[in-house]
């Protein structure tokens, strides 16, 4: 049989990883990894799969290392051998963090992120008013009415704000609903909803900034000082409807240290009783993803850094096991034609002369590979 050549041998390490940074589905940057041995470490010396994940989530460029728990040789890597080797190793450790990272943010259903309500700024009449009632999603709990009031102003503009405990220290958030409460005790049934919600996520100066119960429901001091604020959402607008309004995100955010702050901007409703305006929420509901227990973070202030732990007792049971060095099974064909066609456009912008590239195959070894293992 005659030798084929790999064509990214001939666009060079520097194109070939230019190329692949195109790649932005976790799948294919996966068969990418299984197609050989070459294959495998252009990804793993170009750190692609950690390119692929600050993409998806810019919120990791804050991550100072990472560290695999549970991997039967300690905690953290061993600082011994060579300089090339500790290297190369770190490298592929961060391949292989980044790339169960990556799987775990997109494989699995949303659900409700919220565990506990840690604060509101104001709370009008504690506890029967609590932020606490946000978290049950009927109107009427044992025949009370279940929602979270502010205090009353004079000043439409006077913000408030809820914070809550997510259910782990790494959640992806993709939107959040909101019910504004309809008082029906009152005349003309009116609905105490903001005119704006806008969204901040964080996490705690320290371990005693998250506790709650605290005497009048809300934190002593500002949040701002309890809490560091990595992600500000846009402001949104909220109607005057009694009913779940949803808050969807521009794209899911990586929430790093499990703290939502919600805010909520202007008031619409005067109470006709004191002529204060008021706001008023039924029920909060956060749509995203927890990654506890596989994945958790360790804060290094104050720089606001973070290490990213993977503990591999919990290593998601579909995984895929990237090639250690053999030629995995790949889906050749499809992705073959696929990186031909940036070929193609290479060559173009070279000004170089485009050969039949359908000619172009993997060398001996990868060919026989594929013609046995063709999935």
């Amino acid at each position: 049989m005659e030798a084929r050549m790999d064509f990214l041998d001939r666009l060079g390490s520097y194109l070939s990883s230019e190329i692949l940074m195109y790649l932005d589905d976790p799948s294919d940057l996966f068969h990418v990894s299984r197609v050989s041995r070459a294959w495998r470490h252009l990804v793993i010396e170009n750190g692609l799969w950690k390119q692929l994940c600050l993409r998806m989530f810019p919120q990791l460029s804050r991550v100072a290392r990472v560290i695999e728990l549970n991997n039967g040789s300690g905690e953290e890597p061993m600082e011994v051998g060579c300089s090339y080797q500790m290297e190369w190793e770190s490298l592929e450790r961060d391949d292989r963090v980044y790339a169960l990272l990556a799987q775990y943010c997109t494989s699995f259903l949303d659900g409700n992120c919220v565990s506990e309500a840690i604060s509101a700024s104001s709370t009008d009449n504690y506890p029967e008013e609590s932020v606490e009632n946000t978290l049950q999603p009927a109107d009427i709990v044992e025949r009370r009415a279940s929602y979270w009031s502010s205090k009353g102003q004079r000043n439409p503009a006077v913000p408030e704000t809820l914070i809550f405990k997510l259910a782990s220290e790494l959640c992806v958030i993709s939107e959040i609903h909101i019910r504004p409460f309809q008082a029906y005790f009152q005349f003309g049934l009116p609905i105490y909803s903001a005119k704006f919600v806008r969204f901040r996520m964080g996490h705690p100066r320290s371990l005693a900034d998250v506790a709650c119960d605290l005497p009048g429901d809300s934190l002593p001091g500002s949040a701002d000082d309890k809490f560091v604020w990595t992600y500000s959402s846009q402001e949104f607008p909220m109607h005057q409807e009694c009913q779940l309004q949803t808050f969807k995100l521009p794209e899911p955010v990586l929430c790093v240290g499990g703290i939502l702050q919600i805010e909520l901007l202007g008031r619409v409703q005067r109470q006709e009783m004191d002529g204060l305006f008021y706001i008023c929420i039924s029920h909060v509901q956060v749509v995203g993803r927890s990654l506890s227990p596989a994945f958790g973070v360790e804060i290094l202030e104050p720089s606001g850094k973070f290490v990213l732990k993977n503990d591999l007792k919990h290593k998601f049971h579909t995984h895929p096991s990237l090639p250690k060095e053999e030629p995995g099974e790949i889906y050749a064909d499809h992705l073959q034609r696929r990186l031909m066609d940036l070929e193609r456009i290479v060559n173009l912008l070279q000004g170089n002369v485009v050969e039949d590239l359908d000619e172009y195959e993997f060398g001996e070894e990868n060919n026989e590979a594929l013609e046995a293992d063709h999935l």
